[in-house]
């Protein structure tokens, strides 16, 4: 008999095995990836459990946060390393001769600690090794206890838990740009929060636990620090701008009404070719290191928090300027609706009317649509009937301005022939215009908190007649500053828009660069020869007699040619006698390089219609940051403009020179003694003289000189020497006292 073959797999059975093969081979694969993706996402965490199962304990590693430096490597924010003391009662009560060493050591080393209570602590609570009585301590106020434990080994239980502190040296130098963080590194407004990612590292951790061996290990997961990021403001031109904001406020402060010299002052200087932003500024203003100083509050207008007709709380103003009574008696909740409103950057997050500075964008997108050639003539009486309203001109001439060119529609500001060339051009090409120049859309400007205007200007489609007449010069519609300015250098430039941006590079710990951050062009908004011609109607509107009929020419710094547009617009509810006053130019005329718009926000004045206060601060701000930025003076000088400039140097010349009294710094926080040097890292440490002395000399004051650019050593002010950066010596060169890049050119250049 024939032996049976052992049975063969069917082909069913066989695609069965193969069918489950496949399955655990699959199943395989999506542990694997499950582990990789625990092990990457959850692993420090699963690692701890570990950890902690061998008798684990961990010290967090703190990161240091990123400093913020100006273009010059000024720093304007940085993170120092401070120390909280931190009390371990199981390991003081170890033994009993621990216990009183440490309470004299500890009561001669911190005569702010409360004994009595520490002791109370560690006697109830011997089981607990975290007790922190004090924090955000000094090196220098720890050291002592230091060198006590070192030279005494029964003083024990007490250790110092590390972490930094945000500390801004300047104190409010450039607050609404740079911004503050929290004890928890979050940034809160400007540049600390909009960066707050690229500013904060990574925390590292220390492990320890017993193997078993019984011998203690230790695994470092080191801490990643924050990058750097170098910033467009330049700390002097800042420090100038601030200087005259503040000079504006005190001269006008409680004029017609108890509180400040206006409910806001803004100011932005830009490069008219890169988007670059030199200096941002508004005022009141805030010390970044005491943020919640009231003071600040002191002659502001209140807010409170309402519930307006669509149901919606919003922010109002009320008739109270602040007294410190008035501070006092907030709640808490109100107090932090005023600080939140002070904290925010008047110049990106407040909208209002621009008034007659919209003019020339008016007129600029009437000639690149062709509706106008630039030859044309309108006829003013005064006022002009559109949609059924008798809308008036912004004259100075009884029965209007008569004959009016296109030139002169925006050198005397003329409404009733903006308003003309508006109808000429039409709704859809004025409305589409104000979108190619980014009006009711954010410029993604590099700072937290810019306001979207879209919902402020009209639309197309409900654009009637009146609202296109009203909107040609600048009425019934919302901007913000940032907005205006960025337009405006695209206006002037050959029509390229750049995006404004205030940080150009970023740096990781080591100094390396991570990013640079190229100047921007995101569109064209007119042609070269459009903007050639708004450049001469703009110069026409400051140099020229009768420009802006009063206005224009108070603007201009003596011995320069500039250009530029006055504005005013009547704040809503209209006919209440406020009004929103600004200027807005730029230098030199003929080839510009920086723009410049101030704003005034209801001056503390009465009337308050009167384009002077802005064009004041304007005239102030541009004579010291010209000379600054070496652009010469291309125009005759009148006696009296020599004897104004001399006082100007010699006021800029004192600013450097004069001895900082008992208690104060060479900085003042208010941005005036400023310096630009990079070696200059003291954080308005006081670099003055010693006691008994009236005048500090070269080697003690240099450290607050400003640069040469030409050469990079510092330039003494007082007899214009060239000072090493870093050593302070005194290395000789100009001795003529006009050699300050501060004050270069506000005299040398008359004899040229």
């Amino acid at each position: 008999m024939k032996e049976k073959n052992p049975k063969k797999f069917s082909i069913k059975m066989q695609k069965k095995l193969l069918c489950l093969y496949v399955l655990i081979i699959l199943a395989f694969i999506l542990l694997s990836f499950r582990l990789s993706w625990i092990v990457r996402a959850d692993g420090a965490d699963y690692e701890k459990q570990v950890l902690s199962q061998q008798k684990y304990d961990s010290i967090t590693l703190p990161f240091r946060r990123g400093d913020i430096v100006d273009a010059k490597g000024t720093k304007l924010a940085v993170s120092e390393k401070v120390y909280n003391l931190v009390i371990d009662a199981r390991v003081m009560l170890d033994r009993e001769d621990y216990l009183e060493p440490t309470m004299e050591a500890l009561a001669a080393n911190f005569p702010d600690l409360d004994m009595t209570a520490v002791r109370q602590y560690v006697t109830s609570h011997p089981e607990s090794s975290w007790y922190v009585p004090l924090r955000r301590m000094t090196y220098d106020q720890i050291s002592g206890f230091q060198a006590a434990a070192l030279e005494n080994g029964k003083i024990r239980g007490v250790w110092f838990e590390e972490e930094y502190k945000r500390v801004y040296p300047n104190g409010s130098l450039a607050a609404d740009v740079v911004g503050f963080a929290r004890a928890d590194n979050e940034g809160q407004y400007g540049l600390e929060e909009y960066y707050n990612d690229v500013l904060n590292g990574t925390t590292g951790r220390e492990y320890g636990y017993l193997n078993d061996d019984a011998n203690l290990e230790r695994t470092i997961k080191p801490a990643v620090d924050g990058n750097t990021i170098h910033s467009t403001i330049d700390a002097n031109i800042q420090g100038i701008v601030e200087k005259y904001l503040k000079q504006f406020n005190e001269e006008h402060k409680d004029a017609a009404h108890p509180g400040n010299g206006a409910e806001n002052v803004g100011c932005i200087i830009m490069e008219v070719n890169t988007g670059n932003i030199l200096a941002m500024a508004s005022y009141p203003t805030y010390d970044l290191n005491d943020t919640r100083n009231t003071d600040a509050l002191l002659g502001s207008r209140k807010i409170e928090m309402v519930t307006n007709a669509n149901g919606y709380r919003v922010l109002t103003k009320t008739d109270t300027y602040f007294t410190q009574e008035d501070i006092d008696a907030l709640t808490d909740e109100e107090l932090l609706d005023n600080l939140n409103y002070l904290w925010k950057n008047y110049c990106i997050s407040t909208t209002y009317e621009p008034g007659s500075t919209a003019k020339p964008f008016t007129v600029a997108a009437a000639l690149e649509s062709g509706a106008i050639t630039g030859n044309e003539h309108y006829q003013c009486n005064g006022y002009l009937e559109v949609g059924g309203h008798t809308i008036k001109c912004h004259s100075y001439r009884s029965g209007g301005e008569g004959d009016v060119s296109v030139q002169d529609s925006i050198a005397w500001s003329c409404n009733v022939a903006l308003m003309k060339i508006a109808a000429t051009m039409g709704k859809e090409e004025f409305a589409k215009f104000q979108q190619t120049f980014n009006f009711g859309l954010k410029t993604n400007v590099d700072l937290a908190g810019e306001a979207r205007t879209a919902s402020l200007l009209f639309p197309v489609d409900q654009m009637g007649s009146a609202d296109l007449a009203t909107n040609s010069f600048g009425q019934n519609f919302n901007v913000t500053m940032i907005q205006m300015i960025t337009g405006f250098c695209s206006l002037i430039n050959g029509g390229y828009y750049y995006e404004p941006h205030m940080v150009d590079k970023i740096t990781n710990a080591s100094g390396a660069t991570v990013e640079n951050i190229e100047p921007r062009v995101l569109r064209q908004t007119i042609s070269e020869s459009t903007s050639a011609k708004i450049r001469q109607y703009c110069r026409a509107t400051v140099m020229e007699e009768g420009g802006d009929r009063r206005t224009g020419r108070t603007a201009r710094p003596a011995g320069y040619a500039i250009g530029g547009k006055t504005g005013t617009a009547e704040t809503i509810p209209r006919k209440n006698g406020e009004y929103v006053v600004s200027f807005m130019g730029y230098a030199p005329a003929d080839d510009p390089q920086i723009a410049i718009y101030v704003v005034v926000d209801r001056a503390n004045a009465f009337p308050q219609d009167d384009a002077k206060f802005a064009t004041g601060i304007v005239r102030n701000v541009l004579t010291e940051v010209l000379p600054y930025l070496n652009i010469f003076m291309t125009e005759e000088l009148s006696e009296k403009e020599i004897q104004e400039l001399a006082e100007k140097q010699i006021e800029i010349t004192n600013q450097y020179t004069q001895k900082p009294e008992d208690g104060d710094t060479q900085n003042n926080g208010d941005g005036a003694d400023t310096a630009s040097d990079p070696a200059d890292q003291t954080g308005g440490e006081n670099t003055g003289t010693g006691e008994g002395e009236e005048t500090p000399t070269t080697s003690e004051d240099w450290r607050n000189y400003p640069v040469d650019p030409a050469t990079g050593y510092l330039v003494s002010p007082i007899d214009g020497g060239l000072i090493d950066p870093v050593t302070g010596e005194d290395i000789g060169g100009a001795d003529t006292l006009g050699d300050s890049p501060v004050n270069n050119n506000l005299l040398n250049q008359q004899n040229e």
